[in-house]
């Protein structure tokens, strides 16, 4: 019995699980997805009736002998169930990344522990995108899951993600009406830390993102959020701090099929400024070079901060809807589509290793303040004149008598 709210540890999911480890037929299968949440399950399921994208899964529970749902698990709890089971020593971790056709190779003399790979949910505004990718999935486990019911082979399936895909703000914090960033007590909501570059002992470069993923040639997805901050499977050793110029280099090694190797470069600056008489941090370029050769520079546009804040801005990346644009300066840069959401990165005067205030994209008056603001003068605009003509509005000084003669008003009245 789990009470409303909690989170499983990753002790505490250990000893949930502890049945499987025992029983004789010791085939565990992990499906892993980049993010998911509990809350996933109704709201796609409501809002596209005709279509279930976890058709498959769900008879999967309805038909399983014994089934467990937690509806919270602590981010960290896969990683460390999968080392608990290597370090057990009889386990047979097989990693599965090639999705086609082919079975799932399981050799039932020993326990097997195969971790197997989803396609990532393409990150965006698009629900509709998320759903179709979500139901490619379902089909995926139905799939494999039917192959090894007809093979006669006894198993027991983990669906689970990275990291969750809804994280539910504190509601103390909303109360105060403040902005929901990563300074003072909101980090404790964030589902991992920030990746951080240090110089020494002191951190100089501070950066993340919920969702960060990327598009080659308008067909080629290539997500690196679980890379840059979960696995943190990114070389950070070309990055380069000082009190004026500093860059944040991030180095992926075959990050999808067909590219080799990929780096990115944010390229900041801190330079003062007359008219404000302070220094200000700005975000002056992004450069993707693919495998050492193609170079994409982007130009940037309200990437910029006071040189002791961070930068926050909730969408960045190359489409014309965001708040912050990554323009393309050369030819090579129109070939790529980036998405970054939940942007906060901070290369200058950090304290505390931790973000400091942020600076937001979103200025105070927005777009549909200004359309309120501009509704709201036109009523009453129309109301004052209403009003206007109503007071000029005057009664007759006579008033015709129908016992006496007619009325004559001369024309010169």
């Amino acid at each position: 019995a789990l009470h409303e709210g909690h989170v499983v540890s990753a002790q505490e999911l250990t000893v949930l699980l502890q049945p499987v480890f025992t029983q004789n037929s010791r085939n565990l299968i992990v499906f892993l997805q980049d993010t998911l949440s509990i809350d996933d399950f109704t709201y796609l399921s409501e809002s596209y009736s005709n279509k279930n994208p976890f058709q498959n899964i769900q008879e999967i529970l309805q038909s399983s002998p014994s089934s467990l749902v937690l509806p919270a698990v602590d981010c960290e709890a896969t990683r460390y169930l999968l080392s608990f089971l290597q370090e057990s020593g009889d386990w047979k971790l097989t990693n599965v990344t090639n999705l086609g056709d082919s079975q799932l190779e399981v050799n039932t003399s020993k326990p097997n522990l195969l971790v197997v790979q989803l396609q990532p949910l393409v990150g965006g505004l698009n629900e509709i995108s998320t759903l179709e990718a979500i139901a490619e999935n379902d089909k995926i486990i139905g799939r494999l899951t039917m192959d090894l019911q007809e093979r006669g082979i006894h198993f027991s399936v983990i669906y689970t993600a990275v990291r969750p895909s809804r994280i539910s703000r504190r509601t103390d914090v909303v109360g105060k009406l403040r902005r929901q960033l990563m300074a003072t007590e909101e980090e404790d909501t964030l589902s991992y830390p920030p990746l951080n570059v240090t110089t020494g002992n002191n951190i100089c470069i501070l950066f993340y993102a919920s969702n960060f993923s990327l598009k080659a040639n308008s067909s080629v997805f290539i997500d690196l959020t679980n890379a840059t901050f979960v696995r943190q499977n990114v070389d950070l050793s070309s990055s380069d701090c000082s009190d004026i110029n500093t860059t944040l280099s991030l180095k992926y090694t075959k990050p999808v099929n067909g590219i080799s190797s990929l780096e990115i470069r944010f390229l900041m600056s801190n330079k003062f400024y007359g008219s404000s008489a302070r220094n200000w941090s700005t975000l002056d370029s992004v450069e993707i070079v693919q495998d050492e050769g193609k170079l994409a520079k982007f130009n940037v546009s309200v990437i910029s901060a006071p040189a002791e804040y961070s930068f926050h801005c909730q969408l960045v990346g190359t489409s014309n809807l965001y708040p912050a644009r990554l323009i393309p300066s050369n030819n090579e840069a129109k070939n790529w589509d980036v998405f970054i959401s939940r942007l906060q990165i901070q290369g200058f005067n950090i304290e505390n290793d931790q973000f400091s205030y942020a600076s937001d994209c979103t200025g105070f008056f927005t777009p549909g303040i200004w359309m309120g603001l501009v509704t709201s003068i036109v009523l009453l605009w129309i109301l004052a004149y209403g009003i206007h003509m109503i007071m000029q509005l005057t009664t007759n000084s006579r008033f015709d008598d129908p016992k006496g003669p007619a009325l004559s008003v001369p024309q010169t009245e």
